[in-house]
Order: C-alpha cells, then sequence, then structure tokens
C-alpha cells in the first residue's frame, strides 16, 4: 500500500494533489492521486512511475513500507506561519530520518542518543544556571573547554540527528520522534539557508531546548540562548583571551575571536556581556556599529564569514560510503538516500574534492583555530 508513502513525499515536496497531477501533465486527476494516498485504489505501473518522476523518488521508493510517527515538535521563538508549512516540515523530516534509520540499521549502529546524566538540566532561579549544564554537558562527551570545530559533527555522533530543511521564518526547531518499541529519537532542524555563524548557534539553542528545565516564570527561550553562548564559548576560554573585565574590544579582536569559536560578533558581544567583561557602554558601542554596518539584517555580511556549506550535516554520506563499501547497501539505494545519481555517486566516492564539503588540504577558520593555527 503506498498511501502514506505517496502523501508523505507530496506534502514535503510542497505540492497539492491538483499541483502533483499537473506536474504529472495531468496523467491522472486530483481525484484520483487523492484515493491513491486513502489505499482506496493502486495506481497501475506507468501511473506510478509518473508519480515517482513527478516527486523527484523511485517508484521502488513509493512502494517502501517504513513509517516514522512524529511524536511532537518543538518550535523556537516562533510558531510555524501555517498549517501547510507545517505538514511539509512534518512530512520533509519524515523522509530524511527514514534514510538516515535506513542506513543506521544496515550498519547495525545504536540509534539512541547519548543524553547526559542529570539532564534535563533544572533551571529554577536564574537563566545564568544554564552556564552549570554547558559544562556539565561538555564534561560528559569529553569536550573539554576548547573551541568546538564542527558543532554537527559533535552533536551527530551524540546520536542526535541533524537535518538541514529549508525553514520559513525560524532558524531552527527540535522535534522528538516516537517508534515503536525503541527508544524516541531527537532531531534538530536547521534553517538550510540561514548562515554558517547562526547555524551553529541555533544548533547550540537547540540542544539546550532538549537538554534544560527551564522553571516558570523563567524565560526558556533566554536559558537556551545562555546555554548556547557558554557551550560555544566556555567562560574560562574567553577570560583567557579577552581577560575579565574590558572597557572596549576593537573589532579586529573581536574577527580574532569569531574565528576561533565559529560565532558572530554580536554572539561574542552578547556572551562579554553575561560574563561581564563589557559594561552596558561597551556592548552598546559594538552594536551601534554592528547596526550602522548592516551586520543585523541579512544577508549578515559580518566579517570573516564561515564557509555556508562549513556547518552542513555530513553524517549520512559518510556512512552511506561505509555501508557501500561493506556491502549492505547498493549504489542506487546509496544514491537515492543521498538525493544524487548513481554518477555523482561514484564520482564523491571516487574524487573525496569532488563534494560539496570543504575541500582536503583546506582549514577552514574554525578548524585553523581547534588546530592551533
Amino acid at each position: 500500500m503506498i498511501g502514506e508513502r505517496l502523501r508523505l513525499v507530496r506534502m514535503a515536496a510542497g505540492l497539492s494533489l491538483r499541483g502533483l497531477a499537473a506536474a504529472m501533465g495531468n496523467r491522472v486527476t486530483a481525484q484520483a492521486i487523492g484515493k491513491y494516498e486513502r489505499n482506496e485504489s493502486m495506481p497501475s505501473p506507468g501511473v506510478l512511475i509518473a508519480l515517482a518522476s513527478a516527486l523527484g523518488v523511485t517508484d521502488s521508493y513509493l512502494r517502501g513500507e517504513r513509517e516514522i510517527a512524529l511524536e511532537r515538535i518543538a518550535f523556537r521563538e516562533k510558531v510555524i506561519a501555517s498549517k501547510k508549512e507545517e505538514a511539509r516540515l512534518d512530512a520533509t523530516i519524515r523522509r530524511r530520518l527514514e534514510r538516515h534509520l535506513l542506513v543506521d540499521e544496515r550498519l547495525n549502529l545504536a540509534t539512541a542518543w547519548d543524553r547526559p546524566t542529570g539532564s534535563p538540566y533544572p533551571i529554577l532561579t536564574d537563566v545564568a544556571e544554564a552556564e552549570r549544564a554547558a559544562h556539565g554537558v561538555r564534561d560528559q562527551w569529553e569536550l573539554g573547554r576548547d573551541p568546538i570545530a564542527n558543532l554537527v559533527e559533535v552533536v551527530e555522533t551524540r546520536g542526535i540527528k541533524v537535518l538541514s530543511v529549508a525553514l520559513e521564518g525560524i532558524d531552527g526547531l527540535t522535534a522528538t520522534v516516537r517508534r515503536e518499541g525503541k527508544p524516541p529519537l531527537v532531531v534538530i532542524v536547521l534553517n538550510q539557508d540561514a548562515w554558517s555563524e547562526r547555524k551553529r548557534f541555533t544548533l547550540a539553542h537547540e540542544l539546550g531546548h532538549t537538554l534544560l528545565d527551564v522553571a516558570d516564570p523563567l524565560d526558556k527561550d533566554r536559558a537556551c540562548r545562555r546555554f548556547a553562548g557558554a557551550f560555544l564559548m566556555p567562560a574560562e576560554t574567553l577570560w583567557a583571551e579577552v581577560g575579565k573585565r574590558r572597557t572596549s574590544i576593537s573589532l579586529g579582536e573581536l574577527a580574532h575571536l569569531k574565528r576561533m569559536f565559529g560565532v558572530s560578533l554580536q554572539a561574542i558581544t552578547t556572551r562579554c556581556r553575561d560574563l561581564g567583561i563589557l559594561g552596558p557602554r561597551g556592548v552598546a558601542n559594538l552594536l551601534r556599529v554592528f547596526a550602522q554596518r548592516g551586520w543585523h539584517r541579512p544577508p549578515y555580511a559580518e566579517i570573516g564569514t564561515i564557509d555556508p556549506a562549513f556547518e552542513a550535516p555530513r553524517r549520512i554520506e559518510r556512512l552511506c560510503f561505509r555501508a557501500l563499501a561493506e556491502g549492505v547497501l547498493s549504489e542506487p539505494k546509496a544514491a537515492e538516500i543521498l538525493g544524487m545519481s548513481v554518477r555523482r555517486l561514484k564520482r564523491l566516492m571516487d574524487d573525496p574534492q569532488a563534494s560539496e564539503s570543504a575541500p582536503a588540504g583546506v582549514v577552514t577558520p574554525v578548524r585553523r583555530a581547534a588546530a592551533g593555527l
């Protein structure tokens, strides 16, 4: 029965029933597609191939039976603009997760995530308590206090699924995915169009939403921002770089700190305020400069912008290569999972520099900082 799978892919593509019928050249009507989705009738082999072609998937994918049920989605800062957009995101997340879980199963990898002991951490009287929570997570995940070179990699290796998706009006969201007879999954979705510095901070912020239990009437969003700042820029490390009390910090110094921590100039300034390094006047002066240079608005063209492709989820690509090498995944299936042609897949396997990730030998700003260069 293809009904649920067809509906899922159609909604992930943002198509209405009529839109899909039009994309097929009106080979069948919207009413007929609706019957396929309700499993009231089955498409002929030719129609199934046409449906798959219009949706950019294979007909074998539409015949699959795997299904993932979303338990809930916790949105950050803003509510999704419309029910249609919410349905599209629901379908997109489930479809992407399905691919990840298939590869995990073929490689016999554990899918439970490494939840730090003691979490969710209670934040009872002040959002500053999120500092201790951030330190606790770093300690349990053995990250030390150095800058984190690739945050997506750190989070993914702890069992949290990170997806890059087009989002409308929000930078990220967190979802808990329920699976029958198995532990729930934690999924963090990042806006694929956001700038890399923002992606890193959003990822840490969403991690805060997962790991903090903020008591009323405290502002949970503020607590998660404090967690993100402490997780990406530990107090001891920042103090060692700039000192504990400053009246001002130049743009040149901020640019060096940005390369070290991989966050925006505004995030560094906010962190300096939170730790009392800069007073209100010093913070206000910097924020005024940022506003004058247009760094508060898209495209956020700050100095020293990080490569947009750097903080992108790459685990699924790496695991597909591993599954191919171990013979537990076919090339056509791996290409389908990665959303590319078999020809491109072979090229990526034979020539890693063809990948969209940073070429071998090129040291990105955050990697350079982490390597002490």
